[in-house]
């Protein structure tokens, strides 16, 4: 019954999304509440849900924070030369833009951390989306491909998941799927071109903007005004404490909810001396805060109640158990294409711990190495599952900071996620890291 419960949960909280019945907000919080209540769950609804809030609670004060920050920079115009040259290099071309768009994050996801890849790209990048009158859907879907398929790194979510779960060396996951690594980038930039096409093809359509001009709104059209111009010392300043902050993030220096904690308030204290002038950028970014944060907890509660009653055990087990023994064989090939759909399912933590070593287990029985089991979960749980998943809380940063509806992002976006996924899984048949 659980499972049972488990699997509407989802379905209830996807089919109210994606059809704008209700808001992500309200979705998160109502589905999991109405079926822990059927489940005779209602006694412990607090507990669990405040569980889940407290695992969460730094992610929200990170993302609060950093938002402030980068708001705070792109108003200072710290990444106007960027912008500059971006629109130099792309000629104002939507299409070179969006496969430049690729290029940037699969180079800033090489730290292997997803919310700093989406803080970083999006902040640097928004500004020359509204200048040309691009979608925003664009550039969180092709931020969210380049970063899902730079999570495969060693140092990256997935792999070291995968490797504790079934106690592995990293190595033994990535090493056989590099071949599979560059077959996803590839696709990447392949995919970024078809949609940069089709974007080109659509503002061509409705005229664009001059480039000397910064969008206020978010489409052609729109009023616009100048950029601001920050002093030449303010502005050093500013791209030496941002370069400071990237390598304390890198390095873990402090945890990471400090980091953009003293970052912004040093960077207020400078940029904003007083007290009006500081009051005065809170309330004009207050607001995007509040979308982001509220997002991030109410996952938290999502996730504290489906862990809490057992659903998302039961689903695990449920799933193991339908698969017939003439498919046993061809497990490391039926994990690697179903892991990107069911990371809209399973927290990470939940598939990695909970699902891959009953799986592996299952595998075993019929003579498959644990290490192709991981693999293949690397693949698409959380490589070109996570920009999607509206249980991980770096999805919800791409969809704040790009301002863009998790419906609509996973619709637009789906199937070139899953192409990701089957070009990988080819590439690792072919190249032996999976067994055909």
């Amino acid at each position: 019954m659980l499972a049972a419960l488990g699997f509407c949960t989802i379905g209830g909280f996807l089919l109210l999304t994606m059809t704008k019945r209700v808001s992500v907000l309200v979705a998160l919080v109502l589905t999991p509440v109405v079926t822990a209540v059927i489940g005779g769950y209602g006694d412990d609804l607090g507990p669990m849900a405040l569980d889940g809030l407290s695992k969460v609670a730094p992610t929200g004060i990170m993302i609060a924070f950093a938002v402030l920050y980068f708001s705070l920079m792109v108003d200072a115009g710290l990444f106007e030369p960027l912008i500059r040259g971006i629109l130099r290099v792309a000629r104002r071309d939507p299409l070179r833009i969006t496969v430049g768009t690729a290029v940037l994050t699969i180079c800033v996801a090489l730290d292997g951390d997803g919310a700093s890849t989406f803080l970083i790209t999006i902040s640097a990048l928004l500004p020359v989306y509204r200048r040309l009158g691009m979608s925003r859907l664009v550039l969180a879907g092709v931020v969210g491909l380049g970063a899902g398929v730079m999570n495969m790194v060693p140092w990256g979510g997935p792999t070291a998941r995968a490797a504790a779960a079934l106690k592995l060396d990293t190595s033994e996951v990535i090493t056989p799927l590099l071949p599979a690594l560059a077959a996803g980038i590839a696709w990447v930039l392949l995919a970024a071109c078809l949609i940069g096409r089709r974007e080109r093809r659509r503002l061509g359509e409705l005229g664009t903007p001059r480039p000397d001009e910064v969008a206020v709104g978010d489409g052609p059209g729109t009023p616009r005004v100048a950029p601001a111009r920050a002093g030449t010392a303010l502005t050093v300043f500013n791209l030496t404490l941002t370069l400071v902050l990237l390598v304390c993030l890198v390095l873990e220096a402090m945890p990471l909810p400090v980091l953009f904690v003293l970052a912004f308030v040093v960077a207020l204290l400078v940029n904003h001396p007083g007290w009006e002038e500081q009051q005065a950028l809170l309330e004009k970014h207050g607001n995007s805060v509040v979308l982001v944060t509220t997002m991030i907890f109410a996952a938290g509660v999502f996730t504290g109640i489906l862990t809490g009653t057992g659903m998302i055990e039961k689903m695990a087990h449920a799933m193991v158990e339908v698969i017939p023994d003439g498919l046993g064989g061809h497990l490391p090939v039926l994990v690697a294409v179903t892991s990107m759909p069911l990371s809209l399912v399973f927290t990470p933590d939940a598939y990695y711990f909970g699902i891959l070593p009953v799986l592996a287990g299952t595998a075993d029985s019929f003579g498959t190495d644990p290490a192709e089991i991981a693999r293949a979960a690397v693949l698409g749980q959380m490589t070109t599952g996570f920009p999607l998943s509206p249980l991980t809380a770096a999805t919800f940063i791409l969809l704040g900071m790009s301002g863009v509806q998790l419906g609509e992002h996973q619709r637009f976006i789906f199937r070139w996620a899953f192409g990701t996924t089957l070009v990988m899984t080819a590439a690792a048949l072919l190249t032996g890291a999976l067994p055909l």
